[in-house]
């Protein structure tokens, strides 16, 4: 498995809560260590510079992300709200965020990992309040829980990304059909 952290959901809220690869499989954390969940802090550009964690980040980012998941499918499926999700992320986005500072070089976000969590969680409360969500659509790919924006000209994406599925389906539904074919002409 890729151990890169990717970033193509269209909001950063949708890549935290898809750092748990292929939930209906063989599922995949990229949260393993406090090093790894720094690295998405840092790699999403949510800050530029971040204390180092611990364990109890780590748990507490799983927690936050796992209810996010679950009111990110809640609403686009158009159901209520977990109430114990729904208690875990509001708990989170109470926290002080990360606070951006005006610096000569320009803006400089330095951050503790709850103070990443809470924006994040914050970002998540912006993400399903607002305009975006008639456009949350899950990846296309059955392997892939993913969810993303769609915001392709008639909304028909059909995947996270071409180069994380797109390009990977395809390809084996190309092969599938070359495959009938071939045994077709050979009958």
């Amino acid at each position: 498995m890729n151990l890169n952290h990717v970033f193509v959901c269209g909001n950063p809220a949708l890549d935290f809560a898809a750092t748990l690869r292929a939930r209906r499989s063989t599922r995949f954390d990229m949260f393993v260590t406090p090093d790894r969940l720094n690295a998405w802090y840092l790699e999403s550009g949510l800050v530029d510079t971040i204390t180092p964690g611990d364990e109890d980040d780590v748990r507490a980012a799983v927690t936050v992300r796992e209810a996010a998941y679950r009111l990110i499918t809640d609403r686009r499926l158009g159901e209520e709200f977990d109430r114990e999700a729904l208690a875990v992320l509001n708990g989170a986005a109470r926290e002080l965020p990360v606070t951006p500072q005006l610096t000569r070089a320009g803006r400089h976000t330095d951050a503790t990992p709850a103070q990443a969590l809470a924006t994040v969680a914050r970002q998540t409360v912006e993400l399903l309040s607002g305009p975006d969500v008639p456009l949350l659509k899950e990846c296309g790919n059955p392997e892939c829980t993913r969810v993303y924006i769609d915001r392709s000209r008639g909304m028909r994406r059909q995947w996270c990304g071409m180069e994380s599925c797109g390009n990977k389906y395809k390809a084996a539904a190309y092969r599938a059909r070359k495959k009938t074919a071939a045994a077709g002409t050979a009958s």
